[in-house]
Order: structure tokens, then sequence, then C-alpha cells
């Protein structure tokens, strides 16, 4: 992320590179950095001849070449986007002598989604040298609220902590989805304003009182009736609510408890940055702790691990997805 920004920064500062190699399992860093070279570098009437798009699935490194080696008509610079890179196999090693020695009036920009460069290779070890290599690493869970926050901010909002951790857990990592949300939220709520669970609710469809962050709070505080509530609301909506995907929810969240117990130093700073979680959740984290001791924490973590095996259908015959939720819940009030 933080890599992402500086090779943009460069690219609004004109300070442009010969060659952007940018690979990688995250497509929205990606599409980000060449999205803006392809609508920014150029002025519109220069496009026409001097920017072409191919395709690694139907091109081939002496049209690369051939393009690279161009010169621009009338601007400054051409540039030429490889979309879909991956597709070329070994063609890139067949451009290793280009990029020894590229033409600094061509910004060449390769493209390869989901596959990331393999940096032991001599075209990879050039293009380092004399242009650009970015891996586009996928964000962890944790990365991802500060992801929203950065984005938002950046536009002139602010997001509540609970607001974002739903997002967190409806939409997952996938930043393109979580962009194309916050996108909706932009245009809806006014510039300047706090986007709020309630935001979130209304207009994403993601309900405030019945998802996995409610549920830890209701287990974390003892408050049985509220969590089987919950439950049940999973059961009645397992598309929208996996039962795999909130077992394993529940897990982090006392993984992190047991985590906690184990601090010596439990200030709201340092748990934060211990559990990787926002400031604003650190007390849940120290009631939990409260209600459930240590060796309470072990022995629901083992039964999390047997419900995770039996809602994968190991052992669980006589088991509904329904029934091992609940038989969950029993086991951690018990």
């Amino acid at each position: 992320m933080t890599e992402a920004k500086s090779i943009l920064k460069d690219i609004k500062a004109k300070k442009y590179k010969p060659i952007y190699f940018l690979g990688g399992e995250e497509p929205y860093f990606i599409d980000v950095i060449s999205d803006y070279i392809q609508n920014n570098v150029l002025e519109e009437h220069e496009r026409d001849f001097n920017q072409t798009i191919l395709y690694g699935k139907e091109t081939n490194a002496g049209e690369i070449l051939s393009v690279a080696k161009r010169f621009p008509m009338m601007a400054d610079y051409q540039v030429v986007i490889v979309k879909e890179a991956q597709s070329l196999g070994k063609q890139i090693d067949l451009l290793t002598g280009y990029f020894e020695a590229p033409l600094m009036s061509t910004i060449l920009v390769f493209c390869s989604k989901y596959k990331k460069p393999d940096k032991r290779k001599k075209a990879s070890k050039l293009i380092a040298k004399n242009g650009v290599l970015f891996e586009s690493k996928k964000l962890y869970e944790n990365q991802i609220g500060d992801f929203i926050t950065g984005v938002l901010s950046n536009k002139g909002y602010k997001i509540e902590p609970k607001a974002s951790l739903m997002l967190i857990e409806f939409l997952g990592t996938d930043l393109a989805k979580v962009m194309n949300e916050l996108d909706k939220l932009q245009i809806i709520i006014p510039k300047g304003n706090t986007i709020t669970a309630k935001d979130v609710e209304v207009n994403i469809g993601i309900s405030k009182d019945f998802n996995v962050f409610e549920l830890n709070k209701a287990i974390g505080n003892k408050e049985q009736l509220k969590a089987y509530k919950i439950c049940n609301y999973f059961i009645e909506n397992p598309k929208e609510k996996p039962l795999v995907v909130t077992i394993s929810l529940l897990f982090t969240h006392f993984s992190r408890i047991m985590q906690y117990h184990g601090l010596s130093d439990k200030s709201d700073n340092n748990v934060a940055s211990k559990l990787k979680v926002n400031r604003f959740f650190v007390q849940d984290y120290a009631v939990a702790a409260r209600n459930y001791p240590m060796k309470k924490v072990s022995f629901i973590i083992e039964k999390i691990r047997d419900a995770d095996v039996k809602s994968k259908g190991v052992g669980a015959s006589q088991f509904g997805q329904s029934d091992i939720l609940r038989e969950l819940l029993v086991q951690i009030f018990s």
C-alpha cells in the first residue's frame, strides 16, 4: 500500500520511469496505477497517436518491442500499456535487451494480475534497475480498516470503527468490492460527515445489530439472550452469514482474548498494537478477558476448532449446520 502511494506520488509529480511492471495478487493497486497513467500522462488530444493498449494473450515480444521503440508524435512521451501481461509467459524474457536501454520517451507499462514478478530473473532485475518493479500484495484483514480510513480521509470523510468493521466482515479483503461500496456511500452521504454503522446498514444492507462484531461483543459481555438472537439470525440467513466464516471470526476473536491475557502491558495503545485492533475495541477485550479466564478461553478455542471441523462435514453426520453453532454457544456459556 505504501509503495503504491509512493509510485503514484512520483507519477503525479511527472517523475516518470520508462518501464513499470505491475504484478501480484491484489489487482486493485495495479488498476489504480495503470489507470492513472492511461488517463493522465498524456493530454486527450495526444492519445490518438501516442497511446497504445496491448493485451498479453494477443501480442508478443516482437510487437511490444516495435511499439515501444517508436518516438512520440507532437508530445513528450508515448504510453504503451500491456494488459493481461501474465499471459506473456517467456515472451517477457525476450525483451531484456530493451530493458537494458529503454527509450526514455516511452512509458511502457505491464499489468500482470494475480501473478507476482519473479525477481530472480534477468528481466525483473533490469526492470527494477531502470524502471519500477512493483509487487501488489493482498492486504491482511487487520490492514483493511486503515485502508478504508485512509481512502475516506482523503475524500473528506470519517468513519466509525464499528461501521468500518461491518464493511470488513461483509466484504472481506477484496479491495475492489470495498472501493465500490465506499463510492456508493460517498455519493449518498455529504462530504465532511462521519459514516456511521446506521449509514452502512441503510445504504449497503449490512445489519448493524446482527453481525459477527455484535456476536463477539454479546459473548464477551455474557449477554446470552442477545448472542442467541444473533445466532438464530445467522442460521436463518446462511448465504449472508456462512457458518465457516462465522466460526473463523470467532476463532480470531478468542485467540485475541488469549493473547490479551498474556500481555504484561495492558495499556490501550499496547493492546491495540499487539492485537492489531482499533483502540475503540480494546475495552471489549478487557471485559471479555475478565469474563473468560485463560483456562476457559483455551477450552473455548478447542471447541471452536471442533466446530470448524464439523462445519466442513467431518464427523458431523448427526449435526445440521444450525446445531453446530447452537452447540458451540452452549459450550462457550457453560
